[in-house]
């Protein structure tokens, strides 16, 4: 019984951290909660919480009462952690999220364990709370950050960053022969239909698609499966390059398209990708932002200065398939929508995947 405020802390925690988590993934919840102190309120809860488990293994055995409160204080002061630390995470973060879930549910099935005094479920526990541990500083890894700087506050928790010169969205505009600046324009961005894009696609030889949470969310990926061979008909060569944190979870990108039928081996993760941008024709971005944000490379003052990133900007045109100009949850500006190479097909990827599929076919029709 003394493991009992342990395993009730853990799995409490891991549950609300998976309803808060539900709600982000399903677009029920887009914004994460911001408050000031709020690492300050969660290092009380803490405190609470043990302080909960505390009076539990002090409580008397004749007052069952008060064992009882305490443990449900306990539990209730765990729910409002595991809520409160996961709607404070933004969305780029989720996937660190769930593979921290991944090792909570471990850590309380082996504090079962031994409350059980079950060998059995402390060592698969031990499992799967270590495995979970390990995919948590792969991913942060991938992310150039540290575990406790997306639990205690990461991205998407401040106003959308502004990056500094040459990047930024507003170029400088001089006109006197002193080389004195006279105000700044706004940076242009160009836009493309799916009719443009589809002969740029068919004229090219490669293409590289990379896909993000905005293909997710759009369930776009049957309709992306069903471009790649209709392209490949045409001679067209198409890979396919994942970025580790994609999506809301570990590998989220990839069950997506193994689930619209698009063959394993044009799959390719971000560091096998990487170098063949510099000899492809077309990429193709559905539905990712920060992922392929060039400032994490060029803007030492970004916010996500240093994150590993998939360089689309290096191949020789770049289609960005997204809803809006807007920027993505790291809530950094993007300078590549805003180079010569780049044009933009703003809408719902899934129905100008459609508008798209239905042009290639079109023009394909056409030359046959």
């Amino acid at each position: 019984m003394k493991d009992s405020p342990i395993m009730c802390t853990f799995m409490i925690v891991d549950a609300t951290f998976n309803v808060v988590n539900l709600l982000f993934n399903h677009a029920l919840v887009f914004d994460n909660l911001i408050m000031t102190g709020k690492n300050a309120l969660n290092a009380g809860l803490l405190l609470a919480t043990l302080a909960s488990g505390a009076a539990f293994l002090s409580a008397s055995p004749d007052a069952p009462a008060a064992s009882v409160k305490a443990l449900s204080a306990a539990a209730m002061l765990s729910g409002l952690l595991g809520a409160h630390l996961t709607a404070s995470i933004g969305g780029a973060d989720m996937p660190v999220v769930i593979t921290l879930l991944n090792s909570y549910s471990g850590y309380a099935l082996a504090a079962e364990g031994f409350t059980l005094n079950n060998d059995l479920l402390t060592t698969v526990g031990a499992l799967i709370g270590s495995s979970g541990a390990i995919l948590s500083y792969i991913m942060c890894k991938a992310m150039n950050r540290s575990l406790a700087n997306v639990i205690l506050g990461g991205y998407g928790n401040s106003k959308p960053h502004v990056s500094a010169a040459p990047f930024s969205l507003t170029q400088n505009v001089n006109n006197g022969s002193d080389g004195s600046s006279d105000g700044f324009l706004p940076r242009i961005h160009k836009e493309i239909d799916p009719e443009g894009a589809a002969s740029l696609l068919l004229e090219a030889k490669s293409v590289v698609i990379v896909p993000g949470f905005g293909m997710a969310v759009a369930n776009a990926q049957h309709i992306v499966a069903l471009l790649v061979k209709e392209l490949q008909k045409a001679g067209v060569k198409v890979r396919f390059g994942i970025h580790p944190v994609a999506g809301r979870m570990p590998g989220q990108m990839n069950v997506l398209l193994a689930e619209a039928g698009v063959p394993y081996d044009i799959v390719y993760e971000m560091e096998e990708i990487n170098p063949e941008l510099q000899h492809t024709d077309v990429a193709l971005v559905i539905g990712a932002n920060d992922t392929v944000n060039s400032a994490a490379l060029e803007d030492p003052s970004s916010v996500i200065a240093g994150m590993p990133v998939i360089e689309v900007w290096n191949a020789k045109t770049v289609i960005f398939m997204k809803r809006s100009m807007g920027v993505g949850y790291a809530g950094a500006d993007n300078p590549v929508f805003y180079k010569p190479c780049t044009s933009m097909l703003l809408g719902d990827a899934k129905q100008k995947s459609e508008a798209l599929l239905s042009a290639i076919k079109q023009a394909m029709s056409i030359k046959s």
